[in-house]
């Protein structure tokens, strides 16, 4: 990257700025937009949009006019959270959760177009859904999917939905776009997911957001059971809980403004 958007470190800082500023807006962000916040001459930000184009750390939107952040850059914000000493510390709080609630819990995160799951740690009830750190399951019929559809901007979140394949995975899934945006703004006013029975017929699911210093849902952390033990109003009860996760998780990630 430093030979494609600047060989000083000035260059470099200024790289950073500019993605720090498109990942923490609620819309792509137009050339004339970033030279406001940054107070960058245009010349100076379209040769790094350019670059920062070329890499992957940058998307431009259909119009050719706006910016978002592309693949690469949301790898490197997974990386972040799989860094095993990062994930030490999540562990600790993970671990203290799952004592106080008796259910599995996830910390997860969006990778593309699905869920990934960075870490858990499981109920010790025999009775338990198993899924491993790595694996990836879908936006529309999860917890923390739904968590993340609901707290995207309106832009961005209909783009995905034009592409995203709104599979049954149980009798319970919600397939119908419309359908599901009137769920999503539903989540999006009470600040959770939700996932009953939607994913595998037997589990319910609740899931909160883990933002950074802008406010910005960055992960999310889930808590999961089979309606052989717990309801879903039963998990809903476990919300302020998992809230509370949740800050300390937020905290976690790094100190300052710019921990996402």
């Amino acid at each position: 990257m430093e030979a494609d958007a600047g060989s000083n470190p000035d260059r470099s800082l200024r790289a950073l700025l500019l993605l720090e500023v498109v990942a923490s807006a609620d819309e792509p962000l137009s050339l004339a937009q970033l030279c406001d916040r940054l107070e960058a001459p245009k010349a100076t930000l379209l040769r790094m949009l350019v670059a920062l184009e070329r890499l992957g750390y940058l998307l431009r939107e259909v119009d050719e006019k706006t910016y978002l952040l592309g693949p690469r850059a949301s790898r490197l914000g997974l990386l972040l959270l799989r860094n095993e000493v990062v994930l030490q510390r999540h562990r600790l709080i993970l671990q203290t959760l799952v004592r106080q609630l008796g259910e599995t819990c996830n910390l997860t995160a969006v990778d593309g177009d699905r869920v990934i799951y960075i870490d858990r740690v499981e109920t010790t009830e025999p009775l338990r859904l198993h899924v491993q750190p790595g694996a990836h399951v879908p936006l529309h019929c999860t917890a923390s999917g739904k968590l993340f559809l609901a707290e995207m901007p309106a832009q961005r979140r209909s783009a995905l939905l034009e592409h995203l394949e709104l599979t049954a995975q149980t009798d319970r899934s919600i397939t119908d776009v419309d359908l599901l945006e009137t769920e999503l703004e539903r989540l999006r006013t009470r600040g959770v997911g939700i996932d009953s029975e939607e994913f595998v017929r037997g589990m319910v699911a609740v899931a909160v957001p883990i933002r950074n210093a802008e406010g910005h849902c960055v992960a999310a952390l889930a808590c999961h059971a089979p309606t052989a033990r717990k309801s879903l109003n039963d998990l809903i009860e476990y919300i302020p809980q998992l809230q509370a996760a949740a800050a300390e998780l937020a905290a976690s990630f790094a100190p300052g403004p710019a921990s996402a």
